[in-house]
């Protein structure tokens, strides 16, 4: 477990959000499946929620930008001048969707499209500094970016957020983690995903820790879902990757023991 209560560092992926049709079905189903609480962000939220575990958020909740989007979960990389990272994004080659907006006294953000077509956001800590709980059950633990275009991919970030990358040897996958520019800590992914079937674009895919991954996959079937990887052994613990009811797609896997 570890525990946040001070802003990110640059280019930590250090939160996500879900827009869906339905959130009271989705509030329920996380909050069976991970054992979130949620709290309302208020009357100018736009019925946006911050899930809680323990006390301190680890998610937020809210309804799609519009009817006809898809249900996602949305990474976000930590920014100190949200500005500037825009001008960035633009240079490289991405796309904003959102121009940088104030969100009340929470913080600062965007939201882009990079240079393969993969959505996330930007964001500057205000008086909300993004997930306060990580790599424990029902928690954010991993981010990585599922590419067809894994040299074009890794060049924007290095270029927008100055991340380093370090490759992983194992046989059959094509994978380099991502490092901060502050202290080269090792803190997301990016996978040369060929197996991405035809009309699934480039995503970054969100990963939540489990302190029993089977029986949290089999919970996750029990609610609605299904499992577009079963459970599976891997080098970092069993993981799994799940299609929630409403559409939305995320990981779970033993509580690794990766830093903040």
């Amino acid at each position: 477990m570890s525990t946040k209560i001070s802003s990110w560092p640059a280019a930590t992926p250090m939160w996500v959000d879900l827009g869906v049709d339905n959130l009271a079905a989705a509030k329920g189903y996380y909050g069976d499946l991970f054992g979130w609480d949620f709290v309302d962000g208020g009357q100018d939220s736009g019925e946006y929620s911050l899930a809680h575990l323990g006390g301190r958020a680890v998610a937020g909740v809210g309804p799609k930008p519009a009817p006809e989007a898809p249900s996602v979960w949305t990474t976000f990389l930590a920014s100190d001048n949200v500005n500037m990272t825009a001008q960035k994004i633009h240079a490289a080659g991405g796309e904003l969707i959102a121009p940088p907006f104030d969100v009340m006294e929470s913080g600062r953000m965007a939201l882009a499209i990079d240079n393969v077509g993969a959505t996330f956001g930007v964001w500057q800590a205000g008086t909300h500094i993004g997930a306060e709980r990580v790599n424990e059950h029902g928690a954010l633990c991993w981010n990585e970016l599922h590419t067809r275009d894994f040299a074009s991919a890794r060049a924007f970030y290095s270029e927008v957020f100055d991340v380093s990358y370090q490759d992983v040897a194992e046989e059959g996958l094509v994978y380099s983690t991502i490092r901060r520019p502050l202290d080269r800590r090792e803190v997301g992914g990016v996978q040369h995903d060929t197996g991405l079937a035809a009309g699934i674009p480039n995503h970054w895919l969100a990963w939540f820790a489990s302190d029993y991954v089977q029986g949290t996959a089999d919970r996750a079937v029990e609610l609605g879902s299904r499992l577009l990887m079963p459970v599976t052994e891997s080098p970092l613990g069993r993981m799994a990757i799940i299609q929630a009811p409403q559409g939305e797609v995320f990981g779970i896997i033993d509580a690794p023991r990766i830093g903040e």
